[in-house]
């Protein structure tokens, strides 16, 4: 009965955290650039009450052995890069990955951070930033006497000057690629970092070795489907329910053993 309640319990614990990926996808749906995450379960150890293939008489072997599982544990929270549904924005600083790739993002202390949220803007001193205020990298500076900025499918940037009949390019966006992103970390605020699951990235120019080309004045909304989730939420719930009666019955049973009249 008490190996019965641990079971039942693990079963519990792992679809708590279950809820808590869904709920956390779903307070993300108006997210830009957000990816959801699926939790993923393993089973964990058995105990062996009969070993199968053991010895049963001098010419005959036991054919099906005899294990009791211990419950589940939660393994790992996928990340889900599939692509999100396109906003217009009319804002040219606004950008979408059509395909695969990730916008690199200088931080603070220096290390690149990956993201597919590509609402951009200007800082004071005419870099592109992203809404923390850190940089686009490589670094891209608009001149402030410009009446116009085209930024093309292959992330070359154009700015249109005053008494010029040609726009001037004044730099060019560079996506990056992991070769397994599932394996990035997340760090907030839509960004990711390389980890030795992901590999380390591979920079390029949009549209060339399978990366995606750019999109400008679009943003690219969160891949989170309410519907699957809502369905996820309600298996998950029903799971739940019956890990908690396998304890009220292993409970009952356990009591039932200990009023037994002798």
């Amino acid at each position: 009965m008490l190996r019965a309640m641990h079971t039942a319990a693990s079963g519990m614990d792992a679809q708590q955290l279950n809820i808590d990926t869904i709920a956390n996808n779903l307070s993300n749906l108006n997210t830009t650039g957000f990816k959801s995450r699926t939790a993923q379960f393993q089973d964990l150890l058995y105990q062996n009450m009969r070993q199968a293939g053991a010895a049963n008489t001098a010419t005959t072997d036991i054919p099906l052995g005899l294990q009791v599982g211990l419950g589940t544990e939660p393994v790992a929270s996928q990340i889900n890069f599939t692509q999100g549904d396109f906003a217009a924005t009319g804002n040219a600083l606004d950008l979408v990955i059509q395909g695969q790739g990730f916008f690199q993002i200088l931080q603070p202390n220096g290390q690149i951070a990956y993201t597919r949220n590509g609402n951009f803007t200007l800082n004071s001193s005419g870099n592109i930033v992203d809404s923390a205020g850190d940089v686009l990298d490589p670094q891209i500076t608009i001149p402030p006497e410009q009446t116009g900025i085209t930024i093309g499918s292959d992330g070359t940037v154009s700015v249109q000057l005053p008494n010029q009949t040609q726009p001037q390019q004044v730099g060019k966006i560079e996506l990056a690629y992991f070769q397994n992103p599932s394996g990035l970390s997340s760090l907030g605020q839509s960004l990711f970092q390389p980890t030795q699951s992901s590999g380390e990235a591979t920079t390029g120019t949009p549209g060339e070795n399978g990366l995606g080309t750019i999109l400008s004045g679009y943003v690219e909304q969160s891949n989170v489907s309410v519907v699957q989730e809502m369905v996820n939420m309600i298996v998950s719930q029903r799971a739940y329910e019956a890990n908690s009666k396998v304890i009220q019955t292993a409970d009952q049973m356990l009591s039932q053993a200990n009023n037994v009249v002798q």
